[in-house]
C-alpha cells in the first residue's frame, strides 16, 4: 500500500494520473447535471410509460456523463502529448489546439445531448467577447431565430462543435476572467481539481 502511496505522489506520474481523474471528474460532474434535467423533462414533456421514461433518462444521462469523461480525458493526454513533443514546454496554442481536436472527436456527433452540450459552451464562448473592466474586447455578435426550426447539417455541426471547444478551453486557460461563474466553476472541477490528489480514495472517489 505504501508503494501505491508513493506512485500517487511521485511527480513523475502525476500528468498520466490526472488523465484519470479528469475522466473519473467528467463522468461525475456529466451525471449530476443531466440526471436532475433529464428526470424533470420525463415528467413534465416525456411520452409514454415510466418505463419507457426511465430508460431515455439513463440514455441521455449515460451519454452525458462518458462524453464528458472522454472529452476530459481525451484533453489532458492530447496536452500532454503537445508537451512532449515540445520539449517540455507549453504554449498557449496547446489548450485550443487540445479542445479543437477533443470537440471534433467527441462531441461532433450530431445528437440532441451533443447539440444541447455545443450550443452551451458556444453561449459561454460568444459571453466571452462581452467587454470586461480592463480588458480590449468589443461586444460582436448577431441575433436571429429561423421561423421552422431546421437541424444543422452533421458535417458543419462537427465543425462548428471543434471551434467552441477549441475556443473555450484557449479562453479558460489564456483568459479565464472572460469566462461566465458556473461554467468557469465548472472547468474548475473537470481540467484543474483533477490535476490533484492525495490518496487514493481522492484519486477516484472523492474529488477532495
Amino acid at each position: 500500500m505504501s508503494a501505491l502511496v508513493q506512485a500517487l505522489a511521485n511527480p513523475a506520474y502525476h500528468d498520466y494520473l490526472a488523465v484519470l481523474k479528469g475522466a473519473r471528474n467528467g463522468f461525475v460532474y456529466g451525471v449530476k447535471v443531466r440526471f436532475p434535467h433529464a428526470l424533470i423533462m420525463a415528467i413534465l414533456f416525456g411520452r409514454g410509460d415510466w418505463k419507457t421514461r426511465l430508460r431515455t433518462i439513463v440514455r441521455a444521462t449515460k451519454q452525458h456523463a462518458l462524453n464528458l469523461a472522454k472529452f476530459v480525458s481525451l484533453y489532458k493526454a492530447l496536452l500532454l502529448v503537445q508537451k512532449k513533443v515540445n520539449g517540455g514546454k507549453e504554449r498557449s496554442a496547446d489548450t485550443f489546439i487540445a479542445g479543437l481536436l477533443g470537440g471534433y472527436l467527441v462531441f461532433g456527433d450530431r445528437n440532441a445531448v451533443n447539440e444541447q452540450i455545443v450550443l452551451y459552451v458556444c453561449s459561454r464562448v460568444v459571453a466571452s467577447l462581452i467587454p470586461r473592466a480592463g480588458t480590449p474586447y468589443a461586444m460582436s455578435s448577431t441575433a436571429g431565430a429561423p421561423t421552422r426550426p431546421v437541424p444543422p447539417d452533421p458535417k458543419y455541426f462537427s465543425v462548428f462543435a471543434a471551434l467552441c471547444w477549441g475556443a473555450v478551453m484557449w479562453l479558460f486557460n489564456e483568459r479565464g476572467e472572460t469566462i461566465q461563474p458556473g461554467m468557469f466553476n465548472s472547468m474548475t472541477y473537470l481540467y484543474r481539481d483533477s490535476d490533484r490528489w492525495n490518496d487514493l480514495r481522492t484519486l477516484l472517489w472523492h474529488n477532495k
